[in-house]
């Protein structure tokens, strides 16, 4: 089982991108939870989406404490929220951010593997809207594969008709294209 912790703000589509992940996984036949985890925060606050994805049956039920993959949807959370807190050793970072994954690393003093994308703008180019969940799926899926780039597609296009659904599409692309690591 791989858990996947997202980070990011509300509104910011934490839980779309959960659940746009776990969807993609049941595509696969893979067994799957998605949930969030914020109360009655306003617009804007700090909250989190968890992700879970296996080949067998599983029965947690709790937040996700150890992640394997922690996705970061704003860049300024870091500086706010511990973001890696319980990061699996060897475990991966998945950031929308302008800097080199190299800087994040260091800054974050991660010990895994660091992912690092310009998602915000990956989305104001491909979307019109600073809505980066989809770019950092991109990115999340190419260094994980966890599911398919494809299965990712179909479970988005279920959800997001027509030209959104397609804008969407066009942000994973780059994003999965133009995601650096280290």
């Amino acid at each position: 089982m791989t858990e996947v912790r997202f980070h990011g703000r509300g509104g910011q589509g934490v839980v779309t991108a959960s659940r746009l992940l776990a969807n993609a996984a049941i595509l696969e036949g893979k067994f799957i939870q998605a949930f969030p985890e914020f109360g009655p925060e306003r617009a804007g606050a700090p909250i989190k989406g968890y992700t879970r994805i296996g080949d067998e049956k599983f029965t947690i039920k709790s937040a996700i404490y150890t992640p394997d993959v922690v996705a970061v949807i704003d860049p300024t959370l870091p500086r706010l929220v511990p973001v890696t807190e319980g990061l699996k050793e060897g475990g991966i970072v998945v950031i929308n951010t302008p800097q080199t994954p190299e800087t994040v690393k260091s800054e974050l003093n991660v010990q895994g593997t660091v992912a690092a994308v310009n998602a915000t703008n990956i989305a104001l180019e491909t979307i019109g809207r600073p809505i980066a969940n989809t770019a950092i799926l991109g990115a999340l899926v190419k260094v994980t594969d966890l599911v398919k780039l494809d299965s990712l597609f179909e479970a988005l296009l279920e959800i997001f008709k027509g030209g959104v659904g397609q804008k969407n599409v066009d942000a994973i692309k780059r994003s999965y294209e133009e995601v650096k690591v280290a």
